[in-house]
């Protein structure tokens, strides 16, 4: 037996309007073609629905008991078609994001309670990775974007601004550096460093700078997140490097103070990087459309 909806809401109507022609006009069909739906519903289900007369229908007790049933089964029916058309629109699904340590702490948190408030049944998978990896990820489909510096990373893939950031220099309390109101890396250079992981953006640049400049890099230890960088230099294992609004987080509570750095490339720009923003899912879409506004 295959029961047809159409037919079912148009039962339901009948039910609720109590006259077929009511109902007819209400399911926009014409009051013939809805008695004889009426009729075939009957033949199907093997029982009498309503009773006849020249006063009109009357329910029979089946009515009332298919009444239940064919609302509940056209409330799921509607379900389904809503949830599909929403993961169509994009307001349904997962995404697969990877970003580096700067964007999530300085950018993600606000922008992503934004966008989940606004599609709870959105799931948002983030992971932390180094810019080298994040490029990678996304190339090999593992990811659908994600957010990293802008520099050479080869693959096909596509890039769209995503924010600016600074890098600034941090060390403890009562520090030489921190008498000045900016320094640059040949006066950095002379103290130890706290250093990030081995890979990281910021490394990289604090390696090539020093090795510009014909000086040693002492990197005293390396940590692998920016509370433990801030934690090393305010114990005055060194001085640090990393994103100033990272760095404010930690100002308040910490020994340390934040100088500005003299140097072309502490001004960085962030990218989220993707295969193709036209092959992206469309909640994914929907969420690089809302990390790129302003």
């Amino acid at each position: 037996m295959r029961l047809d909806p159409t037919s079912l809401r148009l039962f339901v109507a009948v039910m609720e309007e109590q006259a077929i022609a009511r109902a007819a006009v209400r399911e926009h069909i014409a009051t013939s073609a809805a008695s004889r739906r009426l009729a075939e519903l009957e033949t199907q289900l093997k029982v009498r629905l309503f009773e006849r007369s020249n006063r009109g229908i009357a329910p029979t007790p089946a009515a009332y008991t298919l009444l239940g049933m064919a609302r509940s089964v056209l409330g799921e029916m509607d379900g389904i078609a809503r949830q599909m058309r929403e993961y169509g629109s994009g307001m349904r699904g997962h995404v697969r994001m990877v970003a580096n340590i700067s964007a999530i702490t300085q950018f993600l948190p606000a922008q992503l309670q934004g966008f989940m408030t606004q599609h709870p049944e959105v799931q948002v998978h983030l992971q932390e990775k180094i810019s080298s990896e994040i490029a990678l990820a996304v190339a090999q489909n593992t990811a659908d974007f994600g957010i990293l510096n802008a520099g050479r990373y080869g693959g096909d893939l596509s890039y769209l601004p995503y924010r600016q950031d600074e890098l600034i220099l941090i060390a403890p309390h009562g520090h030489p550096l921190t008498q000045e109101e900016q320094v640059d890396m040949q006066q950095a250079l002379a103290y130890d460093f706290v250093g990030a992981h081995p890979g990281s953006a910021i490394n990289a640049m604090l390696t090539r700078s020093a090795a510009q400049l014909d000086m040693p890099l002492k990197l005293r230890i390396q940590v692998t997140s920016y509370d433990a960088l801030c934690l090393m230099v305010a114990a005055g294992l060194g001085v640090g490097v990393l994103p100033r609004q990272s760095a404010a987080l930690y100002a308040g509570t910490l020994a340390i103070t934040a100088v500005r750095l003299n140097e072309a490339w502490a001004q960085r720009q962030l990218l989220l990087c993707m295969r193709s923003l036209d092959a992206l899912p469309p909640v994914a879409r929907a969420l690089v459309e809302h990390l790129v506004r302003p």
